[in-house]
């Protein structure tokens, strides 16, 4: 690898714009109708002088990043804008030559530090670097006219630091990169990565969705499919996440209903179940699951089911040893990985993989593929995994990005929400949609009067992601959006 671009940062400008939810998304104990989505606009320039501005996308999702009940969903919107202003201020005060990735390694643990002052957890605090972060990647990307796949293949962030292995002499690569990673060589494994050209989608079942026409009250009547049997006969999804919630008799009563759609298929279908840290204790999963397997109706479901996402509470999963239960699936973190040792901790509790999210953060993904590669090689066998899952990403930035680093990762099916739950780009103005469409006209179509997510067979198509950017060679209208303010 030849040595990482380095640059600094000269602005960096925060927006919003609303969301309206055409179906109600239920996950946990929290129900979404509406919320804003963030924009990070970055601007960075090279040592040569040379520069480009960068954006990156995500919603401000409440009951997520703090799902503390006492809290509404307002109060979760500003925490996620201050943790952003935070973000901004501390990488602006900064105005020395680095490369993409020390630039995040540098302010890691001066920002953990200023967000803990305020109460917030590490999940919620990590919000802020994950876009702009992703800002300044794209930037970067743009100003050597390199593709994102292409960027990272070639280690342009510097991740590592120097020749690519974690130098523990350099402090502030060595704070988010500890010394297992001494000898780990990211040049090589990053340009072993091949990215997919496309990837399964894998559709959510949400607590509120309606599995048959029978189970609709408040029909959206927009012509989109709402019920899971029209989502599989329009998308022809194979893939499913299927949600969850604590109470057994319940649960087990609404994956009957589930099963009873999904077995008609003659070809095979795979599951996940989301807990969405509803479950106590290991014994309460561990019930949850011998009751799923000695159930006949639930047969086929339970021989399709890939694993089981993030089941008990965040406060207790880590410290809960999931090691000794008979789950009969491998386990993962989603909520759990809040800090940068987080997957770590949890492979010692029984955990055989945690998910990537664009919005807990680019390099924490990378970082956590780099433990599952050294993980599985010191084994001989392939034991611990990534999995791609959703927070209702939007069409244009949001989901380009968050699907141009899975398919990177090489994982080949995603959960995908936010097509589902959001009526496409209705909400824009028609030239961002056929500036998005006409870019990426292998990602997105016109339906239903507006440009949305493309599936076929259950698939997606990214081979137009493989542009100059960060996977997106269109941009919003900033114009049209909100100023994120500074802090009166």
């Amino acid at each position: 690898m030849t040595e990482a671009p380095r640059f600094a940062i000269r602005e960096i400008e925060l927006y919003e714009r609303p969301v309206v939810l055409r179906i109600p998304f239920r996950f946990g104990n929290a129900t979404l109708t509406h919320c804003p989505q963030a924009f990070v606009r970055a601007r960075i320039e090279l040592a040569d002088g040379k520069g480009a501005w960068g954006a990156a996308a995500e919603m401000l999702a409440p009951k997520w990043f703090d799902k503390n009940p006492a809290l509404t969903n307002d109060e979760n919107f500003e925490q996620l804008r201050d943790v952003l202003r935070m973000t901004r201020d501390a990488y602006l005060g900064d105005a020395t030559l680095a490369s993409a990735f020390d630039h995040f390694a540098r302010h890691h643990e001066g920002h953990l530090r200023a967000t803990a002052a305020k109460g917030y957890n590490a999940l919620l605090a990590g919000y802020g670097p994950a876009l702009v972060d992703r800002a300044l990647l794209d930037a970067l990307c743009r100003s050597t006219a390199t593709s994102f796949n292409a960027a990272m293949r070639a280690n342009l962030p510097g991740i590592g630091g120097r020749n690519g292995s974690i130098d523990a002499s350099v402090a502030s690569v060595a704070s988010v990169a500890p010394a297992q990673f001494a000898a780990f060589d990211f040049d090589r494994m990053l340009q072993s990565l091949q990215p997919l050209p496309a990837i399964d989608a894998r559709h959510t079942v949400g607590m509120l969705d309606a599995i048959t026409a029978a189970d609709l009250t408040s029909p959206a009547r927009d012509g989109l499919p709402e019920t899971l049997e029209q989502v599989i006969a329009v998308y022809g999804n194979r893939y499913f996440k299927l949600k969850v919630g604590g109470q057994l008799a319940a649960d087990l009563a609404r994956l009957e209903a589930i099963a009873a759609v999904l077995d008609r298929a003659a070809e095979p279908y795979w599951v996940t179940l989301d807990g969405n840290e509803q479950y106590a204790s290991a014994d309460a999963v561990t019930e949850l699951t011998s009751s799923v397997k000695r159930n006949p109706k639930l047969a086929r479901l339970w021989g399709s089911t890939l694993f089981i996402e993030q089941p008990i509470a965040r406060s207790v999963a880590l410290d809960t040893n999931l090691a000794g239960a008979d789950l009969g699936k491998p386990a993962i973190i989603d909520e759990s990985d809040g800090t940068l040792d987080a997957f770590e901790r949890a492979r010692a509790r029984g955990y055989a993989g945690v998910s990537s999210k664009t919005c807990k953060g680019l390099y924490k993904s990378i970082l956590n593929a780099a433990r599952c590669a050294a993980w599985n090689s010191a084994d001989g066998v392939v034991r611990y995994f990534m999995s791609g899952e959703d927070l209702t990403t939007q069409p244009g930035l949001s989901v380009q990005q968050d699907l141009a680093l899975v398919a990177l990762l090489g994982i080949a099916h995603v959960e995908r929400n936010g097509h589902h739950y959001v009526n496409g780009m209705a909400a824009q103005a028609l030239a961002e949609q056929d500036a998005f469409l006409s870019a990426h006209p292998d990602l997105y179509e016109r339906s239903h009067g507006a440009v949305r997510l493309k599936i076929r067979r259950g698939r997606i198509d990214l081979r137009s992601l493989a542009c100059a950017g960060y996977a997106s060679a269109a941009t919003p209208d900033f114009s049209a959006m909100t100023v994120i303010e500074h802090n009166r």
